[in-house]
């Protein structure tokens, strides 16, 4: 949900679980976090995108495939793993719409290896949302908050969001991860990946079973306004470079949706200085 987690697949996905948490979970000054303050969802708001339903007949968890053959199939769908790991950073653009609210805007993000990430939302009527982790530091800025740094466990959900090659699900960073089952998601079937993380906490990936492609996420992240589960919708893949990438993400927290378009994706041509902190955000670190 950071602007989130971090799309996946290759850098720009991955950078939407950054994504996720920064602006879908509702992180300080996200977007949905700014829309909600601004206005109450209207009773008419867009209902949360669907849930996983089970399947009618439950299916013997010993005949469904396991995590890593999972995974790693859809790391095969969008280019193998080796193209993904020779890629050190990624420069995506696009527009955001917050449906229900009238809302809408643009979003430039960056991030870089090893887990370097900065997130600009633009928002008409509200401004400039600004979010970055420099691999120490998790910090915001927007119109309504002014500058402010995560701390305790959301900063660790930050740096763990954050991972340039989260999407191959290194072992190391779960305390487990198991196939739970075949279901419904999205009006796909899927297979549904439960990973709980090492510092606490479980996510849950969905595949689909025709394509191998990821098709979204359920994940939950502790933010200023309590702990938040958003769900994320994949759709739309096309090619950006050698790398297949969702072009549409939806995500949806706190009965607020909201609809990213990728219009552009760009590899290893981003400029480490640019998470570099504010002048702002250093006067804050200790």
């Amino acid at each position: 949900m950071s602007f989130a987690s971090q799309f996946r697949s290759g850098r720009a996905v991955s950078a939407m679980t950054f994504v996720l948490a920064v602006v879908a979970c509702g992180a300080l000054s996200g977007p949905v976090s700014i829309a909600a303050q601004a206005q109450a969802p209207p009773k008419s708001a867009p209902k949360a995108a669907p849930k996983a339903a089970p399947t009618a007949k439950a299916e013997d968890p010993e005949a469904l495939p396991s995590p890593r053959a999972i995974i790693d199939r859809h790391l095969a769908a969008v280019g193998g793993r080796k193209i993904i790991m020779a890629h050190t950073s990624t420069h995506a653009t696009g527009t955001v719409t917050i449906a229900g609210s009238g809302m809408a805007g643009k979003f430039e993000l960056f991030s870089a290896k090893p887990n370097l990430a900065l997130l600009k939302v633009t928002i008409g009527g509200i401004g400039d949302v600004v979010e970055g982790f420099d691999g120490t530091v998790a910090w915001n800025r927007s119109p309504m908050t002014g500058p402010m740094l995560s701390q305790g466990k959301e900063l660790e959900q930050k740096r763990f969001d954050a991972d340039y090659y989260a999407d191959l699900h290194d072992p190391a960073r779960y305390a487990s991860m198991k196939t739970v089952e075949k279901t419904l998601f999205d009006g796909r079937f899927c297979y549904k990946i439960s990973l709980v993380r090492k510092e606490g906490g479980e996510d849950f990936d969905f595949y689909e079973v025709a394509s191998g492609l990821k098709a979204g996420s359920l994940a939950t992240r502790d933010t200023p306004m309590g702990s938040i589960t958003a769900t994320q919708v994949q759709t739309d893949y096309k090619k950006f470079g050698d790398v297949l990438q969702p072009s549409v993400l939806k995500q949806t927290a706190m009965g607020i949706q909201q609809v990213l378009t990728f219009t552009s994706i760009e590899y290893d041509k981003v400029d480490r200085s640019v998470f570099e902190l504010p002048a702002e955000i250093k006067a804050l670190v200790k």
